[in-house]
């Protein structure tokens, strides 16, 4: 919210840091873009899932692809985790790719947009 509005600034806030999106992620988004995708719309549900099914077979093993290449710890724990491995294995994180359906894709797309956003923390302190 801070990046867009300066509001929480005004009242007395503080901007700590600015997080820019996660290096590992820019290879997916790039061939997200590659493929068509509007990555400030790849949040929404019924968008990802109308892409999706407008891609062809070689599009979507290139998107597979990307995911496999840019294993995540939190798109490997999405996928595969336990008590014990809480971020999953990443033979279990390739295999559950290479036989996602849409729906699992598009989960993954979803939580990528999280991983790709500006996050802007900020402090506030009473004095």
């Amino acid at each position: 919210m801070a990046k867009y509005s300066p509001f929480a600034e005004k009242a007395g806030m503080k901007k700590i840091v600015e997080q820019h999106s996660v290096e590992s992620t820019n290879k997916i988004t790039k061939v997200l873009l590659e493929l068509g995708f509007d990555l400030q719309l790849i949040g929404s549900q019924l968008y990802v899932e109308s892409k999706l099914e407008s891609l062809n077979k070689e599009e979507i093993l290139e998107l597979k692809a990307a995911f496999i290449g840019s294993p995540h710890p939190r798109l490997k724990k999405e996928v595969i985790s336990s008590r014990h491995n809480p971020f999953g294995k990443t033979t279990d994180y390739v295999l559950h790719i290479q036989t996602a359906d849409n729906v699992k894709i598009g989960k993954l797309i979803k939580i990528l947009a999280m991983l790709s956003q500006t996050k802007v923390y900020l402090f506030w302190k009473n004095e």
